[in-house]
């Protein structure tokens, strides 16, 4: 269907190069993981956010129940793809995938600091 007009896009990949140890990418064994993370992702902002009070408005656009839902409570864990949240008044914890996250709304004032790489 592609043909040829269109090139499929090329991620960059990690694969271990046995022989020198390192990575495609020319990072070393042991050195990716010890990278500082930007802390303007969402889930790094949400991260340096644990225990404050939130509202995650939540889209499920292929719903028919639950279209547009919002839950509240405070932030447990924040990942890459989802979301935990403890509901302290029912007991519920909530897992949300950040796919279906629309947005959050903080009770307080938010912790957001922002790493530069120069």
């Amino acid at each position: 269907m592609n043909g040829s007009y269109y090139q499929n896009p090329r991620f960059p990949t990690i694969e271990e190069n046995s022989e020198n140890n390192t990575y495609e990418s020319g990072y070393q064994a042991g050195q990716l993981q010890d990278m500082p993370m930007q802390q303007s992702y969402i889930e790094n902002i949400l991260r340096h956010n644990k225990g404050k009070k939130v509202k995650a408005y939540v889209s499920f656009p292929d719903a028919n129940e639950w279209k547009d839902k919002v839950f509240e409570g405070t932030v447990e864990q924040a990942g890459r793809d989802h979301l935990i949240i403890r509901d302290p008044n029912n007991g519920h914890w909530y897992l949300i995938l950040m796919i279906y996250l629309d947005y959050v709304e903080f009770d307080e004032k938010i912790d957001y600091t922002e790493i530069k790489f120069y």
